[in-house]
C-alpha cells in the first residue's frame, strides 16, 4: 500500500469540535510529522471556524490525487456540503446528511484505492438518530458499508489504544442489565480471534497476548458471585487456546489495570463497554485512540466526542485525534493481506 496516498479524515458532526482539532492538527503537520490526510467535509464550516478560532489556515477544494500534494500549503477539502449554514455548539438534524455521506465517500475511496485509511472525527449519534440513522454508532455503520461492498458478513470489534492499555469491549452499546444475556462462549472467542489476527496484521504483534476479564465481581469467585465466568467466559478462553491463540483469564477486573498486570499482556478483552473504556480513558484520555478491528479497511478515531460546549472555545485539543491520524498511518505501514 502506497504511503504517498492521504489519509481520509471525515467532518465528523460540524457542529462539534471536529473542525477545531482538524484544523489544529493541521497547523502543526510538519512539527509532529503527520501524514498528509484529506478532510470530507464543508470547507466554508472549516473556514468559519478557522475564524472563529483566530486561526490561519488556508482551506482548499480538491480531490484524492492532489491531497497530499496540497497539505504542504493548505487544508486539503474533498466538498461535501452541509446544506444549510452552521453554528458551532447547535446541533441540528439538518447536517445529518452531509455528516453520513462524509463517511460513506471515505470508505467509498478506500475501497476504490484513494487514500490509505479511514480516520473518523466524532458524530453525535442522537443527531442522526433523529434523521433516520439505523446504526447503534460509527462502528456498526462502518461494518454494513463494508459488507454491502464485500458482499461479505463483517463483525467489526472496538478496540480502545493508548500508549498504556489497548481493551476491547465484547459488547458496546447495550444496557449492562443485558450484558449477560449478550454474552456467549461463541462471541467471546470470535472476539478475541479478530483481535489476535489484527493485532498481528496491522499491528505486527507476532503472538499476541490476550487477557480475558471477568463479568462478575472477582471473576465469579468460583460461582458464589455468578456463574457466567464459569460456564461462558472460561470455556471461550480454552476454545481459542486450542486454536493456538494466547489468551488467558477470566481474571478479576478489579487486579487487570495496575502497572505490573498490564506488563504481562497485549490487550484487556473485556466483558462490557464501560469495564473497558474507564481504564483505557483514566490511563490515556488525551492520546487514546478508538480502532475499529475487523474491518477491510483501517478505521481509526479520536477517543472522545463532539463537545458541542467547547466548539470553537479554542478549548478543544487535537492530541486524540493527531494519535488517530499516526495510529492509522503506522497500521496501513505495516498492514500485511490477511
Amino acid at each position: 500500500m502506497s504511503n504517498a496516498l492521504p489519509l481520509a479524515l471525515t467532518q465528523g458532526d460540524p457542529a462539534g469540535i471536529g473542525p477545531d482539532v482538524t484544523l489544529r492538527a493541521w497547523q502543526r503537520r510538519k512539527e509532529l510529522s503527520l501524514p498528509p490526510f484529506i478532510v470530507i467535509g464543508d470547507p466554508e464550516v472549516l473556514r468559519v471556524r478557522a475564524r472563529m478560532l483566530d486561526m490561519v489556515v488556508p482551506v482548499s477544494e480538491t480531490d484524492f490525487a492532489h491531497a497530499s500534494e496540497v497539505f504542504q500549503s493548505a487544508l486539503p477539502v474533498l466538498p461535501v456540503p452541509a446544506g444549510v449554514a452552521v453554528l458551532a455548539g447547535e446541533p441540528h438534524v439538518a447536517y445529518a446528511r452531509g455528516t453520513i455521506a462524509s463517511i460513506e465517500k471515505a470508505v467509498s475511496a478506500c475501497f476504490d484505492g484513494d487514500v490509505r485509511a479511514v480516520v473518523t472525527n466524532p458524530i453525535a449519534k442522537s443527531v442522526l438518530y433523529e434523521a433516520g440513522f439505523q446504526f447503534p454508532g460509527h462502528t456498526e455503520f462502518l461494518a454494513d458499508l463494508a459488507a454491502r461492498r464485500t458482499g461479505k458478513p463483517v463483525v467489526p470489534v472496538m478496540m480502545l489504544a493508548g500508549p498504556k492499555l489497548r481493551a476491547v469491549p465484547v459488547t458496546i452499546h447495550i444496557p449492562i442489565r443485558d450484558v449477560s444475556a449478550a454474552l456467549s462462549a461463541d462471541l467471546i472467542a470470535q472476539t478475541c480471534r479478530i483481535v489476535a489476527r489484527d493485532l498481528k496484521n496491522r499491528f505486527g504483534l507476532a503472538t499476541p497476548r490476550l487477557a480475558v476479564a471477568g463479568l462478575n465481581p472477582h471473576a465469579g469467585e468460583g460461582g458464589a458471585i455468578g456463574s457466567e465466568d464459569a460456564s461462558i467466559i472460561h470455556p471461550a478462553i480454552r476454545r481459542v487456546r486450542d486454536e493456538g491463540i494466547d489468551a488467558f483469564g477470566p481474571l478479576p477486573a478489579d487486579t487487570m489495570f495496575h502497572d505490573d498486570a498490564r506488563s504481562r499482556y497485549d490487550v484487556a478483552i473485556c466483558m462490557y463497554h464501560d469495564q473497558a473504556l474507564i481504564p483505557a480513558k483514566a490511563l490515556g484520555f488525551d492520546d487514546s485512540v478508538n480502532v475499529t478491528l475487523g474491518l477491510p479497511f483501517v478505521r481509526t478515531s479520536p477517543d472522545h466526542g463532539t463537545a458541542f460546549g467547547i466548539a470553537g472555545s479554542g478549548l478543544a485539543k487535537e492530541d486524540s485525534l493527531v494519535a488517530a491520524l499516526r495510529m492509522a498511518d503506522q497500521m496501513t505501514t505495516q498492514a500485511v493481506e490477511t
